[in-house]
């Protein structure tokens, strides 16, 4: 136990001092990760995770693509630019790096087959864990990514099952009885409530049925966890759901990060293989770009679709640790995936303006043809624009109505803004935070903006350009926090409100109104 809290104190340390220069917290885990391995035997510490930070970081991961799976719908998965990308990428992957690994580590090529494979894959909880902090998990780029992700990861299982000798045995096909089991789980989430039973409930189903569940029937317990996830993922308390893991679920991946940073001190050896194949990361990231530009995709979609795919996978090492012939690798592979972390973390973070800065470049390569994320150039009859269509767009939307205003609803979600259109809203597909929308979106009969999304960049950026349009109405806008209301009035918007204020001001009004109200005779 000392030492699971030693190593808890390393995080919040090194997380802590990452954050300060603007840097995502995981990468000070990894951090303090290196630290601890190459520190902690000097003072009675083990240099290897112990099974408490094992188990923690093994309980993130599966409810990290729990959620996941809450926030999926099964028909992106199927769809040609994420099957066909994966597919085609992995088999890539393969080409590039098996004559790399065989010219320079080893003379076997079966060997240099499988650390091919291993650094074909890309990091689930990584590209998960970034697109969730953006807030980007439900838009296009964010659903094709994880998408492709799944794919790999159904990959990575065959890959093991081959080379391993574990082929699944017949209990495995009860996977495609999963689909009975939605109705009763309806009703174990209708009945869980909204306090701590809601959070055991989600325990139950990603950790145990998922996790535990699909393992005793032969199957990857991560598989099982995303699969419980997508069964409830049409459920209207999926969100809320999802929401109450959240800081159960960081907490555990604290571990995760922990664990991939002291995998083992590399030798000089280790050193080359990380620095060649770091060296190489940026072609992984740039085969996703003409894939995804292959199948129809924009530029920006495809832009920040690899970006946020450029790294390699703890699957990877999965793989490695599964596979006797790859074992002797499984040091150098965990030192080129943090590697990796290290070198994508901070691109992601910077994601958006990175492709501002090349996009005349990167437009040159996009197919002349309809695109299926292409955004909307004209808005209607609308007079009020609302960006960001969840609880909070969606009532203002509702009310602008009732007041006899013509809104138009916005939202980066392909899925929620055709759930709208289907009930009779006006609300279309698009991004506020891509240049061409704005580039090709007529303005002329807007009035007036509501900034509705919960990613305060998004709001910074809505704003701005906006401005920079020439828009001389009012932006109204709402607030998760404090500190964000200044950064969003200095933005552009001319009024912001505190989201929790607002409605302690419209619950004091309603209980004013009721007190004036006529007595009940």
């Amino acid at each position: 136990m000392v030492f699971e809290v030693f190593a808890v104190g390393a995080a919040f340390i090194f997380g802590l001092a990452v954050r300060q220069v603007g840097l995502p917290p995981l990468v000070g885990f990894l951090a303090a990760g290196f630290i601890i391995n190459a520190v902690g035997p000097k003072f009675g510490m083990p240099a290897t995770t112990g099974p408490i930070l094992e188990y923690l970081a093994n309980l993130g991961v599966l409810m990290l693509l729990f959620t996941i799976g809450l926030k999926l719908k099964l028909k992106q998965i199927a769809e040609p630019q994420v099957v066909g990308t994966a597919l085609v990428h992995f088999a890539l992957s393969i080409v590039l790096f098996t004559p790399v690994a065989r010219l320079l580590f080893t003379d076997d090529w079966t060997v240099a087959l499988l650390i091919g494979i291993a650094l074909g894959f890309s990091s689930t909880v990584l590209s998960a864990k970034m697109l969730e902090a953006k807030r980007e998990l439900g838009n296009f780029h964010g659903r094709t990514a994880i998408g492709i992700l799944i794919v790999q990861d159904i990959i990575a299982l065959v890959v093991l099952a081959i080379f391993a000798g574990k082929l699944p045995g017949p209990w495995a096909l009860l996977i495609f009885a999963a689909p009975l089991l939605r109705p009763l789980l309806f009703k174990i989430l209708d009945a869980a409530g909204h306090d701590e039973v809601l959070v055991l409930t989600g325990m139950l189903l990603s950790l145990v049925i998922g996790g535990v569940g699909f393992q005793l029937i032969g199957l990857k317990g991560e598989i099982g966890a995303l699969v419980m996830g997508l069964m409830l993922s049409s459920h209207p308390r999926a969100s809320e759901l999802s929401k109450s893991l959240w800081s159960l679920k960081e907490v555990f991946l604290v571990g995760f990060f922990l664990s991939i940073g002291m995998s083992g001190l590399p030798d000089w050896d280790a050193i080359i293989f990380a620095v060649a194949f770091g060296i190489l990361l940026p072609l992984k990231g740039v085969l996703f770009f003409f894939l995804l530009l292959a199948f129809k995709l924009r530029a920006r979609t495809s832009f920040l679709t690899a970006l946020s795919l450029t790294a390699y996978s703890e699957f990877g090492l999965i793989v490695a640790a599964g596979i006797p012939a790859a074992e002797a690798f499984l040091v150098p592979l965990a030192i080129a995936v943090s590697v990796s972390f290290l070198i994508a973390a901070p691109l992601n973070r910077l994601a958006h303006p990175l492709f501002e800065r090349f996009e005349n470049d990167l437009q040159r390569f996009e197919r002349k043809t309809r695109h299926p994320d292409e955004q909307p150039k004209h808005l209607g009859d609308a007079n009020v624009i609302v960006f960001g269509m969840g609880r909070t767009g969606s009532a203002a939307y509702e009310a602008l109505l009732q007041n006899g205003k013509r809104p138009v609803g916005l939202d980066a979600d392909t899925y929620k803004a055709k759930a709208h259109a289907e009930a009779g809203r006006n609300v279309i597909f698009a991004d506020a935070e891509d240049s061409n929308f704005w580039n090709g979106v007529k303005l002329g009969g807007i009035e007036a903006a509501v900034l509705a999304m919960d990613d305060i960049e998004a709001k910074l950026i809505a704003a701005r350009t906006l401005r920079a349009r020439g828009f001389t109405g009012p932006i109204v806008s709402h607030a998760l926090y404090a500190d964000h209301v200044e950064l969003i009035t200095e933005a552009g918007a001319d009024q912001t409100y505190l989201t929790m204020d607002e409605a302690g001001r419209g619950l004091a009004s309603h209980a004013v109104n009721a007190m004036n109200a006529p007595a009940r005779g």
